[in-house]
């Protein structure tokens, strides 16, 4: 007889567990709290106004090194004056390439601990003045634009094993809203995206935070022909967004006073739905 087969099996190695995991609890914040900010490298893509530019000017007066990107460069220069140290990188989010040669640019320059997709395109549209190419340019500047951003950032972030990627999207995005057939699909298609990458890139040391602003007084929404309500300002904003990030939040949604509500709203099955909101907007 074989005295090899008496032999009991050899037992695979234990499973690597990471640190995260490991000390990971239900309770703890879904990302790590971000605190301190000073010297961090922060990359803002859409910060020539609105929501990006406030929350820049807020992270540069925490002592963040600040790059702002945005199609004007007049605008991004101008933010620079005012603010020292921060640095102005022009280009279209919705062209790969320009994306990919700065992010390679701040990486040989020290890398990016934080990246946020800002940038942002709007128009009303119902399905009764269908539009293509107006929905295939909300398509190209809200979501193909940060999956330029994801394809340009995430290699050094996963190579160095931290860093962090926020999505700004909307609570547009929850459900279908009238005058939103082009801009909504959009901040859906970002909402699952951002709950996606955080599945996949909470063990990779990888923080994911997902942005979703009520409305907001920005250049987009100054096109609304109706009441806003719970209106707040970019600089509001962008500290409910840092209020966010100091907690660990991975959703990130203000003002609470309206935002709980539309999320109250969004859990009603379809033909309620619907109904509630054809009785709230008129439409």
């Amino acid at each position: 007889m074989n005295m090899l087969s008496l032999q009991a099996p050899t037992p695979p190695p234990p499973r690597a567990t990471s640190p995260a995991r490991a000390t990971r609890r239900w309770w703890s914040p879904l990302n790590p709290p971000q605190t301190d900010w000073t010297g961090r490298r922060v990359w803002v893509l859409g910060a020539s106004t609105g929501i990006g530019r406030a929350l820049a000017q807020a992270l540069h007066a925490r002592g963040a090194k600040v790059i702002v990107s945005a199609r004007g460069q007049a605008a991004l220069q101008a933010f620079v004056d005012a603010h020292p140290g921060a640095q102005a990188r022009a280009l279209d989010a919705t062209d790969a390439d320009a994306v990919a040669g700065v992010a390679a640019d701040l990486l040989a320059e020290g890398g990016i601990d934080c990246a946020v997709y800002c940038a942002g395109h709007y128009r009303a549209q119902r399905a009764t003045a269908f539009d293509l190419q107006d929905m295939l340019q909300h398509e190209r500047v809200n979501y193909t634009g940060a999956l330029h951003l994801l394809a340009a950032v995430l290699p050094g972030m996963l190579a160095r094993g931290s860093g962090h990627i926020s999505l700004v999207s909307s609570v547009a995005g929850y459900r279908g809203l009238p005058n939103g057939l082009a801009y909504g699909p959009t901040k859906a298609a970002l909402i699952n995206l951002a709950e996606t990458l955080y599945i996949d890139l909470r063990d990779q040391g990888i923080g994911v935070s997902l942005i979703n602003p009520g409305f907001v007084e920005t250049p987009l929404t100054a096109q609304n022909e109706f009441e806003m309500p719970a209106l707040i300002s970019p600089e509001q904003a962008a500290q409910a967004i840092l209020s966010g990030w100091h907690k660990g939040r991975f959703e990130i949604h203000f003002p609470l006073r309206f935002t709980l509500s539309v999320k109250l709203l969004a859990m009603l099955p379809f033909r309620l739905y619907q109904a509630a909101v054809r009785r709230i907007t008129g439409l």
